[in-house]
């Protein structure tokens, strides 16, 4: 006869074994200066996840979450030195919350309030994610932090990039009981500016380095786009999807549509769109953008937000040998996928989107929840 205390030994062993599948990395990789500011690296955990956190650029360097089995993968892509975030010939985004505004602004110029300000051209003729310093290279502070959440702030001052006004940014990362990565944002700015904050975490839920996410199935609540031109630039309409290979209404695989006869999927060369989330225009409460599978694991992500889009970015750009993972292995072509809750892009320019537009006085918020379970 066994004992009965064998089941509730057994799921202990497990439990310490599935425990001991997460290789931290050394504080001591992450502990330099840097605009003679001190650079640290962070670990929390909560909810079955364990993530460590880089105040260089407010970046997730590596999230680890149990699969079917129990067993654990770090599913994010990230760099295993702060050397590599600093300098690197490979991805520059991992895991950081750009900006001052994520994404595409058209021409790298706006006008707001009568004043035409010039930005840093750093994606062809326009700006991508704040130009060539946003906040993603700024050395952010740490008021606080826990067992399970940190707190970064950063100044992204008048002019930086050509963006108007003193902008105080906060993020707040914390791994909760439920087992989400919940990432809070807060803005405020001295002057008219814009203002569009993401978190740009670059997932493969088989873990990172483990070949391609073509074969991961998506769900996406959207029924509308914001086609966008050769450039990646929304043209300004506003599109619905049925019959399109960018609607993910009904669970799709990623690579199962990728390759079709369609010219959003050309110029984005695969994923590279904002959908506009099917949502109550009145709520502001979190509304479940998106959910993804992988099958062989058993992970289940969920993202939900409270903002009124969504880009979807199929990792077009790796497999060229630059990006390096923590662990080695080069990121192969269509190696991570990125789920980025925002505004609409370019918004500035087309007086039908969203309103990126932050005043003095006012507070941009922003809050976001990346949620894993198993199936």
């Amino acid at each position: 006869m066994k004992h009965p205390l064998f089941p509730l030994l057994a799921l202990v062993a497990f439990a310490a074994c599935a425990r001991s599948e997460v290789k931290l990395l050394p504080a001591a990789s992450f502990e330099t200066v840097a605009d003679g500011r001190q650079v640290t690296l962070y670990t929390i955990s909560g909810g079955g996840l364990t993530a460590q956190v880089t105040n260089y650029g407010a970046r997730v360097v590596s999230l680890w979450a149990p699969g079917r089995d129990g067993s654990m993968a770090d599913v994010v892509i990230g760099y295993e030195n702060i050397d590599k975030y600093i300098d690197n010939p490979g991805e520059r985004f991992l895991g950081s919350s750009p900006g001052p505004v994520a994404n595409r602004i058209g021409g790298a110029s706006f006008e707001l309030d009568g004043n035409t300000y010039e930005l840093e051209a750093n994606d062809g003729r326009n700006t991508l994610h704040g130009g060539f310093k946003g906040i993603d290279h700024l050395v952010w502070n740490v008021p606080e932090s826990n067992d399970s959440s940190v707190l970064m702030r950063v100044l992204h001052p008048d002019g930086l990039g050509g963006f108007p006004g003193n902008k105080f940014i906060s993020v707040r990362y914390t791994l909760t009981s439920s087992g989400a990565l919940k990432v809070e944002f807060e803005a405020m700015s001295d002057a008219p500016t814009l203002m569009n904050l993401a978190h740009h975490p670059f997932f493969n839920l088989k873990g990172s380095g483990k070949g391609d996410i073509l074969g991961h199935v998506m769900t996406i609540y959207a029924s509308r786009t914001t086609p966008v031109d050769s450039e990646l630039i929304p043209t300004g309409e506003i599109a619905g999807l049925d019959g399109s290979p960018l609607d993910f209404r009904e669970p799709h695989t990623i690579g199962e549509r990728i390759g079709a006869d369609d010219d959003q999927l050309r110029y984005g060369h695969g994923y590279d769109h904002n959908w506009i989330i099917d949502r109550d225009p009145s709520s502001e409460g979190l509304t479940l953008d998106a959910t993804v599978y992988e099958p062989e694991s058993g992970r289940f992500l969920e993202v939900l937000s409270d903002q009124p889009g969504l880009q979807f970015y199929s990792g077009n750009f790796f497999g060229d040998g630059k990006t390096i993972d923590k662990y080695g292995n080069p990121v192969a072509y269509r190696g991570a996928f990125a789920l980025e809750t925002q505004k609409f892009p370019d918004s500035i320019h087309h007086p039908g989107f969203t309103d990126t537009v932050l005043r003095p006085g006012k507070i941009y918020r922003h809050t976001c929840l990346y949620r894993f379970t198993t199936k």
